[in-house]
Formats: C-alpha cells, sequence, structure tokens
C-alpha cells in the first residue's frame, strides 16, 4: 500500500497511533488539522498532537479555520483516500467525493451506538460491559455512513478515560490497516446503520462536570471514569477535581462528610458514601486526600458539599 496516496484528518491524541500506522503503511501526502490553540492557564499557543506528529515525520500540515469554506490545497493534492480519525469539523460533500476509494472514518464506538463527539465518555458514564472501534464510509451527515468493519473490546471496571482511549486508539490503527486492502481489492461488503438502534454521544459540557451526590456510587464512580480529572465538588467555595473513589455501603446523609478514614473523607450519596481518596484542588497540584487531611488546621468532618 505504499503507493496509496492518502489525505489523513485528525486532530487529538488519540489519533496519533492512526497517523502513526498510515505514515508506516502508505504514502501520506497531507495531514489536515485543527488550528493551534491556547493551552493552560499561560494561554500558550500549542500545535494539536497531530501536527507534531506529521511535523516529525515532515509531512506537510493544513489547519484550515473553516474547512467547509477553505479546502483547494486538499483537492490539489489528488489523494486516492481521506481516512480521518476524531477531527472536529464537518467534512463539506465536495471533499467526500473526491477521492478515488472515497472517506473512510475511524469513530470510537460501536456505530449506530453513540454517533458524535464523545463516544469513550458516553460508553463509562453509561457503565456499558464493552464498546469498539467502527471503520465507515463518511457521509454528510453525522457519523451515519455505511460501516465497513468492526471491532469489540471490553471495558474493565477500572477503566477511565484515559485508558480505554489509548486501548481503543491502538484498535483502531490495527483494524483500519487491516481494513485497507479490502477497501482497495473491491472486496467490502458494506452495510447500512440501523436506525432503529441509534443514539448520540453529544461533547460534554462544562455543567455535565459537578459530581451529584444525589445519584448511587455506580452512577458516580463511571462519571469519575469518564471525566477524570474533570468531575469536580464544591467545599468551602474551592472545586476539587476528582481523581480516585471508592464505595462504603451506610446509613447517609446526601452532600454530608460524614467520616473520615485514614485514605480520605466519606460523601453522603444516594446507597452509601463515596469515599474520596484523590482530588486536585483549585490551582494545585494532584494530591492524596490523606495529604490533604493532614496539612489543614481545621476538620471538615459534618461540613456539607456542592453549597452555593
Amino acid at each position: 500500500m505504499k503507493d496509496l496516496k492518502v489525505i489523513f484528518m485528525g486532530t487529538p491524541e488519540f489519533s496519533v497511533p492512526v497517523l502513526k500506522k498510515l505514515i508506516e503503511k502508505t504514502n501520506v501526502v497531507l495531514v489536515v488539522t485543527q488550528p493551534d490553540s491556547f493551552v493552560g492557564r499561560k494561554k500558550i499557543l500549542t500545535p494539536s498532537p497531530i501536527k507534531e506528529e506529521a511535523l516529525k515525520n515532515n509531512i506537510e500540515v493544513f489547519t484550515p479555520n473553516n474547512i467547509k469554506e477553505d479546502y483547494q490545497k486538499i483537492i490539489d493534492c489528488k489523494p486516492d483516500i481521506i481516512i480521518t480519525c476524531a477531527y472536529g469539523q464537518i467534512i463539506p460533500k465536495v471533499i467526500l467525493d473526491l477521492p478515488k476509494y472515497k472517506c473512510i472514518n475511524v469513530h470510537a464506538s460501536l456505530l449506530p451506538k453513540y454517533r458524535g463527539g464523545a463516544p469513550i465518555h458516553a460508553s463509562i458514564l453509561n457503565g456499558d460491559d464493552e464498546t469498539g472501534i467502527t471503520i465507515m464510509y463518511m457521509d454528510v451527515g453525522m457519523d451515519d455512513g455505511d460501516i465497513i468493519s468492526q471491532e469489540k473490546i471490553k471495558i474493565e471496571y477500572d477503566d477511565n478515560i484515559n485508558t480505554l482511549s489509548e486501548k481503543l486508539s491502538i484498535l483502531g490503527s490495527n483494524l483500519l490497516i487491516e481494513t485497507l486492502p479490502l477497501i482497495i481489492g473491491g472486496k467490502v461488503k458494506s452495510y447500512k446503520q440501523n436506525i432503529d438502534e441509534v443514539s448520540f454521544a453529544y461533547t460534554i459540557k462544562r455543567k455535565d462536570e459537578k459530581l451529584d451526590f444525589n445519584k448511587p456510587y455506580k452512577d458516580i464512580y463511571n462519571k469519575v471514569r469518564a471525566l477524570y480529572n474533570r468531575s469536580y465538588f464544591i467545599l468551602e467555595g474551592i472545586e476539587y477535581k476528582v481523581l480516585k473513589i471508592r464505595f462504603n455501603k451506610c446509613k447517609s446523609t446526601i452532600n454530608k462528610i460524614q467520616n473520615i478514614y485514614k485514605d480520605g473523607f466519606g460523601i453522603g450519596c444516594l446507597d452509601g458514601e463515596v469515599i474520596i481518596t484523590e482530588f486536585i484542588p483549585a490551582s494545585k497540584k494532584a494530591m492524596t486526600v490523606s495529604s490533604y487531611l493532614n496539612g489543614r488546621k481545621t476538620s471538615i468532618l459534618g461540613m456539607f458539599v456542592n453549597e452555593e
């Protein structure tokens, strides 16, 4: 496949193993990614992980602000195939119709389940036992093209968004390379998605990140895993992003810090208490809750979290 002219379109770290495999097995003539963005509290202008990988391999990079209006460079490359993976913009029909072997997408769910921008988050939030990768033909709709191939993977109890993303990224890169010869050889038996089974996984918003202790522990645990280092609670007006928790089955008062343990403190939830063992206080680094408690001058026992 070394003579296959590929344009790759992707942005986050999740897409990097896919690009690496394509560079190894095909002729990647152009990489399209999102423009550099300001990152962190110091607002440092930073290239996407995909841009960094492309430049490392001396591949030309194209970063249009709006690909619906700025796509001539893609046309000029005359690609045999365009492959996308978590690119981040809707691709216009003129580009979808351009390549000989069409446009292919690597999607991190078992379509038609979880169309949209946060399928890995959704699979953990909903407590699914499995997820997977779908290689599909792209269409003008959101993730609604015909399915070419799929492969499943088990979601482990202790998987979080980082560990599961890494597993799916590697799975996707391997499945793509296995599927490409079938596409090129005209041996693909693609099939349409079952409309009755369609569900969506929209991008997680800020309002979705706050922990709700009116929920059972399982739901809270799934949110902490799905939004690793993003889910939070408020104590004394300060935001704490949660990293690790465990459960204690007991009588509880929701939102109340009702027990102090060697490794953390217990907050009452619907079916017991959530014991926070590791978090990130606002403007500080990650720490164990035992270290935090040792450094406090006053007790938090009996306090309530998430008070306005």
